[in-house]
């Protein structure tokens, strides 16, 4: 039976050592961490994941450790976009291979592609698996913007599903309306910072990147949401809002939430180059921020 995909899902941070391979035994212990914290799920080599930086073979390492680790107690995505369809499909067919239940894709990126182009990236990875595939819309990333009229043309092809990291309510919306006759359609955002009204419009849960060190606060906003317990949660978003203005004090957010996971006794390593570890002053400064509000 196919493992539900929803509530809160972080978009695990990878650990390396400090040459840049895979840190596994700190990987082991992160999967683990997000497990005991009750998150739903884990999309593992995504953005932060720092998946497009990885060889394919690391990232075939991560699915076999992060997926065995996990025991099923967790549904895990994994994303395997690439600049070729050729890799993506390897990647797909290998998550698939070790019992992962969900693959996601980016557009493929760096070359600016066409309708008819993305479509035929899609079906590929469609017919390659047995798994859902989802379209990761992240246009910063991409450059390629998932629009209501080319969404549905996706679902003909097979795609299952959204991760919409446009970071729009409006713009998710007009992806939902879209999408209305298709109920079978499923959708999760890709930001925290509009989780709750998300949810309130259809979402069936949040990849969320403050989540990856800081999981508790985001499993709480899903339960007070479940419990239809509005108010309270909408004044929790509020406060999920402001810790996520936090993690971006540093240049970089993936870099942050090393940082932060090494504040809360958590060894997950480094960054992997050409990302480099928050600065001393402005990590000493986001710690200081979060202890502030009772997050650390």
């Amino acid at each position: 039976m196919l493992q539900q995909l929803s509530g809160i899902i972080p978009p695990l941070t990878t650990p390396f050592t400090a040459d840049g391979e895979v840190y596994e035994e700190g990987l082991g212990r992160l999967v683990e961490f997000q497990v005991e914290k009750g998150v739903h799920g884990l999309f593992i080599c995504g953005t932060y994941g720092s998946g497009p930086l990885m060889s394919a073979e690391q990232r075939k390492r991560v699915h076999e450790i992060v997926q065995a680790q996990a025991r099923g107690r967790v549904t895990i995505v994994a994303h395997v976009g690439a600049a070729s369809t050729e890799q993506s499909v390897e990647l797909a067919q290998h998550a698939a291979s070790v019992g992962i239940p969900y693959v996601s894709s980016i557009s493929p990126f760096y070359y600016h592609h066409d309708e008819r182009t993305l479509i035929a990236y899609f079906r590929a990875l469609v017919q390659a698996v047995d798994v859902p595939v989802y379209v990761y819309n992240n246009p910063k990333a991409s450059g390629i913007t998932v629009t209501p009229a080319l969404l549905p043309k996706l679902a003909d092809v097979g795609v299952r599903g959204i991760k919409d990291s446009g970071f729009s309510y409006i713009d998710l919306t007009h992806l939902m309306l879209a999408m209305e006759d298709r109920p079978d359609f499923h959708f999760i955002v890709g930001t925290e910072g509009i989780a709750l009204p998300a949810w309130m419009t259809g979402a069936r849960g949040c990849v969320s990147g403050l989540a990856n060190a800081f999981p508790e606060i985001m499993v709480k906003l899903w339960d007070l949401f479940q419990a239809k317990k509005y108010e309270e949660a909408a004044q929790l978003q509020l406060k999920v809002n402001k810790a996520r203005q936090f993690l971006h004090i540093p240049s970089s957010t993936k870099a942050a939430c090393y940082t932060a996971l090494h504040a809360r006794g958590i060894d997950v390593g480094y960054p992997k180059a050409p990302v480099l570890p928050v600065e001393e002053q402005k990590g000493a400064e986001m710690v200081a921020a979060f202890q502030q509000i009772g997050l650390l």
